[in-house]
Parts: C-alpha cells; structure tokens; sequence
C-alpha cells in the first residue's frame, strides 16, 4: 500500500465508537499504532482495540475527558512517552448538544466550546512538541459549519466552525516545520447519533448529492489519506465528506 503508515504512531480522541473508531481501525490497518481516547464507555474502545490487534496491529485505550484541560495535555504527553513518539493527532472527540438558542445554557455553552475547540487547541498544542517533520494534525468538523439546515444547530455549528480558523492559522504557522493540518467536514454519517434510518433520514439523504449517508469508514479513508504520504502537500483545506450536502 502507497500510503502507510508503518512506524507511526497516530492518537485519535473520542476513538471508541463511530467515526473515531473507524479513523483508529483505519490507521491501525495502514500500519500505525494507535492509542485512542474514551471518556464513558472501557467496553467500547477496548472492543476497537481488540479489533485492531485481533488484525495485527498495535492499539491502546485511555480513558480522559477532553473537557478537561490537564487531562488532555497529561494523556498526549502520556502517549508520547509511553509509545515513544507522536507523529498523527486526530482531534475526533465531540459535544452534541442542542436545542433552541433560547433555552441552551451557560454550562452547555461551555462544554461545547471546552470539547469541541478548547480540547483540539490544547491537544494540537501538546502533540506538536513531540512531532518532528511529517507531523499531521486532522480536525473533525462538521458539514453544519457550512450549512446548518435544522434550528437548534447554532451552538454546535459555531463550535464547528471555529475550526476552520483554528485550521487554516495552524496550517501556516506549522507549515514551515512540515506539519500539516488539515480539517475534515463529514456530512451525514451513519452511526449512533445520526443512524441512516433515523427519524430525519430521509430529509437528510434528499439534501445530500449522492442521496445516501455516508459509512463511517468513509470519513476515515479521507482522514488517512491526510495522515499518509500521499498528502504531504496538503495543509489548511478543508475537505467535505459529506455527499454534495454542503454544495
């Protein structure tokens, strides 16, 4: 395979279930290890990691929450010390919170932006102190950063888009040490949150081009490409998976 990624070693948060779990397979198969996180569900992510080295491969799990700002730069850290490098951080862990903009509170508002852009800041700004040239940094966002079509998305789609920012100025400011950083928007993906038989499904699948949902396999592949060889001129895009639904 052109694009492996033997000898890395890759840390994906919010790894132990959908797209995180995929993007950590997805790693693992190329040939990384792969620590990932989890905050709430051992069984879970040991599941994935037990996948992963039931393949062949090399993976751990470690429980942290990505609210928590000392947690998170202790587990990089962590990581990098026990596996002995860091060379690809997936920042994948998430807050789904939402509701109409009149009743979503203080405490929401700052968990929100505590996962999903403080926990990608700090975690960047770690793992970048253990990444020689050829470092990756790959952001999950979202499509609703772009089109947000439903109400009660605004919270979680400013939190999405700040990424873009966060990308793009990371991008430039790393470029020269040939870290790239790069952010990957899915679209409607199946998994538990957002199952293709949902109640919203069929609306959902009428605003994308394709008219499907996409498999949490297919944000991943885009997500190794980016971490591969084969993307090492790529920093600072923003790369839609989302089926045409942004278009």
């Amino acid at each position: 395979m052109d694009n492996t990624l033997d000898g890395k070693v890759a840390l994906v948060t919010g790894g132990g279930r959908g797209i995180g779990a995929a993007v950590a397979t997805r790693l693992a198969r190329e040939g990384a290890t792969v620590a990932l996180t989890f905050q709430r569900d051992e069984r879970r992510a040991g599941e994935v990691v037990d996948q992963i080295t039931g393949e062949g491969g090399r993976a751990t799990a470690v429980r942290v929450d990505s609210a928590d700002p000392v947690a998170l730069v202790a587990t990089v850290d962590g990581v990098a010390a026990e596996l002995g490098r860091l060379d690809i951080l997936v920042n994948n862990a998430g807050a789904f919170l939402l509701g109409p903009l009149e009743e979503l509170s203080v405490a929401e508002f700052e968990q929100t932006v505590a996962v999903n852009v403080r926990a990608p800041f700090l975690a960047t700004q770690a793992a970048v102190r253990h990444m020689a040239a050829g470092g990756r940094i790959i952001n999950i966002g979202s499509n609703v950063a772009e089109r947000a079509v439903f109400p009660g998305f605004a919270l979680y789609a400013m939190s999405k888009t700040a990424l873009v920012g966060l990308t793009k100025a990371l991008g430039r400011e790393l470029g020269p040490r040939a870290i790239t950083v790069n952010l990957v928007n899915p679209g409607p993906t199946d998994t538990e949150l957002n199952p293709a038989d949902g109640p919203n499904a069929g609306v959902i699948r009428d605003l994308t081009a394709l008219g499907h949902y996409a498999e949490p396999a297919d944000v991943a592949a885009a997500v190794a490409f980016l971490a591969g060889a084969d993307g090492r001129y790529v920093t600072g895009a923003v790369v839609n998976v989302d089926g045409g639904f942004t278009i």
